[in-house]
Formats: structure tokens, C-alpha cells, sequence
């Protein structure tokens, strides 16, 4: 379905209101420059606001510029990650700084095409980077801008579970032509999904766009599409792989399997989750059935799809 208001109706109220209510989040500031702004692109897939905000600092801090963190084992970029989860991301970082390094002087690529070109980096970090550390016309989709184009102008409560043809349609024609206004959009459209048009209690009096929204002007009909299962978390693959790992970051070196047994009691699910973390490339088996965060050339998988709203 295709946008069936103006599209430039959007842009000049959803614009001011970011100018008036965006959060001063340090990936926002100047300071931060490119580097700081794929670090932040990373570590908020799929990871709220307030949870990333300590670990980004500490990042920053250590790892100013990709070749700092790309002179440091991939290990390292999985201990520091922490906690943040889905740490994967941390080496898909890793390297994506290492072919930074190599490939473009320690400095972020500026064309999109050579962004989507660095490993780990898939069409939306790309599209991302460009965007909002170059102010580029990109069209920027995570799942709150998903969610704030379903409702503004297809008139349903929430995106497909994936993002569709129509949906990157539906943007590209929403987006405006002027490349500085569209870089700001980009932030604006996403800042109010996060604030004001949410998943479970959109504040349709605070929305600057309330009276255009095709949902709200239909009465606000209930989603009709597959029923949207929260993640689980207790007691799953994910838990035992955290757990394991939370071993492996405070260890200084090797650990033996022995340690590894115990932070799990039912042996046939810890064994998957440690063959997992394994054959991801975020555990590295030794002789002698020790394990160690990776000490090599990481393994790079594409990136994650932003799927979990960022906060």
C-alpha cells in the first residue's frame, strides 16, 4: 500500500518536533563523527537506549577510532561488549573496523556502496551510517520507523514481522528530496516511534502528526496479522550462551571445560550452546578442552536485522 496523504505534510511537523524533543545522546553530537555513530548503529540493534549508553562510553573511550579496536583481538571487542547481548554484533564491529583500516586509511567510508561493502555491515547500518554521520538521502528503516509509516500512512497498528517490498516502496516515497532534510527526517521519523508512536502505548495527543495518521483517523483498528510473540529469554539457548560467555569475559585466559559445566545443569543444552558460541566464532576451543574468547581472524556473519525497536 502506498502513502495516500501529502507526503511533504509529514516531514515540516514530525522535523520540528524532533528539533523541540530529541534526546541529546552522545552519537548525536558532533564529537562523535562517523566511528561514533557505526558504534552506536551496532550496539542499538535489537538493544534499548538505556542499556547501550554505558557500554558506548566505555567503547569510545577505549577504541576512539576503527583502527584502535582493529589492533586488539576480536576477543577483546567480545569482552568489552559486555552484556549488551547478541554479541555477534561485537565482531561483526571488529571486523568491520579491520576493513576499515585496511581498505580506507582508518577512516569510515562516506559512499554508501562502499559501506554495504565492510563485513557485517547489511542495507540498514549502511543506509544509517550514511545518513545520519554524513547527512545523505538514504532511506533509514528500523522497526520504529516501521511502525510510525504502518500507522501514519498504510492505516495498520504495526509492521509486518518482516520488512517488505512496499515497506522500502513506501519510504523511498516518503523520503524528501532535499539531501539535509532527509537526513533529518531519517532522525525524526525514528525518534518518534521511540518516544510518542510505541509499540504498546502510542501517545496519540503528544504526536505532531496525529491528525494525518491514517490509524488513528480509521479508529484505531486492531492488528489483523500474525499474532507478535514477545522474546523469550529464561531458560533458553540464548541464556546458557550468555552465561558461558559471561564466564569466558572474566576469565585472563583459558578456562577449562570442566568450569564451563558448571554454570549450566542440563548437559545436553549447555553442549549446543557451547558448540554454538563455537561455530559462531565467539568461543575458541584450545587442547586439553579449554576455551577462550577468539584470539584470530573473527568470523563475520551478515549483519542482524534491526528488528527490536530501539529505544
Amino acid at each position: 500500500m502506498t502513502a495516500t496523504i501529502p507526503t511533504t505534510a509529514l516531514h515540516s511537523p514530525v522535523i520540528a518536533w524532533f528539533e523541540a524533543h530529541a534526546r541529546d545522546l552522545p552519537w548525536r553530537r558532533p564529537e562523535a563523527g562517523p566511528w561514533g555513530v557505526m558504534v552506536s548503529e551496532f550496539m542499538l540493534q535489537q538493544t534499548p537506549v538505556n542499556r547501550v549508553l554505558p557500554v558506548y562510553e566505555q567503547w569510545l573511550a577505549r577504541w576512539p577510532r576503527p583502527a584502535d579496536l582493529a589492533a586488539e583481538a576480536p576477543g577483546e571487542a567480545v569482552r568489552a561488549w559486555g552484556r549488551l547481548g547478541y554479541p555477534r554484533r561485537a565482531l561483526r564491529l571488529h571486523g568491520a573496523a579491520v576493513a576499515i583500516t585496511e581498505r580506507h586509511g582508518g577512516d569510515v567510508p562516506r559512499e554508501h556502496a562502499q559501506l554495504l561493502a565492510l563485513p557485517g555491515i547489511g542495507e540498514y547500518t549502511a543506509a544509517a551510517v550514511a545518513s545520519f554521520a554524513y547527512g545523505q538521502r538514504h532511506a533509514v528503516l528500523d522497526t520504529n520507523v516501521r511502525r510510525v509509516f504502518a500507522r501514519t500512512a498504510t492505516g495498520v497498528e504495526y509492521p509486518p514481522n518482516a520488512t517488505t517490498a512496499a515497506e522500502r516502496r513506501l519510504a523511498r516515497a516518503l523520503l524528501p528530496e532535499d539531501e539535509d532534510t532527509a537526513a533529518r527526517w531519517a532522525a525524526a521519523s525514528m525518534e518518534l516511534g521511540a518516544l510518542v508512536c510505541t509499540a504498546k502505548s502510542p501517545d496519540c495527543g503528544s504526536c505532531p502528526v496525529s491528525g494525518l495518521c491514517a490509524w488513528r483517523l480509521a479508529g484505531k483498528p486492531a492488528h489483523e496479522g500474525p499474532p507478535r510473540r514477545g522474546q523469550t529469554y529464561a531458560g533458553t539457548d540464548r541464556q546458557v550462551r550468555g552465561k558461558l560467555l559471561a564466564v569466558l569475559r572474566e576469565a585472563v585466559g583459558a578456562v577449562p571445560q570442566s568450569v564451563l559445566d558448571t554454570v549450566w545443569e542440563e548437559p545436553v543444552q549447555r553442549a549446543r550452546a557451547l558448540d554454538g558460541l563455537v561455530s559462531d566464532g565467539l568461543v575458541e576451543p584450545l587442547p586439553g578442552l579449554m576455551y577462550r574468547l577468539p584470539a584470530g581472524p573473527a568470523k563475520v556473519g551478515p549483519e542482524a536485522a534491526p528488528e527490536a525497536p530501539r529505544g
